[in-house]
């Protein structure tokens, strides 16, 4: 293997995700596509498919209900401290869209246990 950066993240010199714990992309592994007849300087780094859990695993905390100007971040930080996880909230609820989700006030959205909870 020549690739100089390849061989740092098999030294575990740079960590092998570039996305911090709370991405919804931390344990998802990535791939190098090198283009037909390419270099390695030719290849392209993209993440695997991220499978979303079934609803039924994810483990609830409580509900909150929507009101009017809710979003998703602003939920995320008042039930599991941290902006950065709408998308928990998102996934609890199968939601496709991290902007819409909030959208129709009096709905109930399902919010999960905060990472690190017990059984979460």
């Amino acid at each position: 293997m020549s690739d100089p950066v390849q061989m740092l993240i098999n030294a575990g010199a740079i960590p092998a995700s570039p996305f911090g714990p709370s991405s919804r992309y931390a344990n998802v592994a990535t791939a190098r596509y090198t283009f037909q007849g390419g270099a390695a300087e030719d290849a392209v780094t993209y993440v695997l498919r991220r499978f979303i859990p079934q609803a039924r695993d994810i483990p609830m905390s409580t509900r909150h209900a929507i009101r009017a100007n809710d979003r998703g971040d602003l939920i995320a930080n008042a039930y599991l401290g941290d902006v950065k996880l709408n998308w928990r909230i998102a996934d609890a609820n199968l939601a496709k869209d991290l902007v819409s989700f909030t959208a129709t006030a009096g709905e109930l959205l399902v919010i999960p246990l905060p990472p690190g909870a017990a059984g979460a």
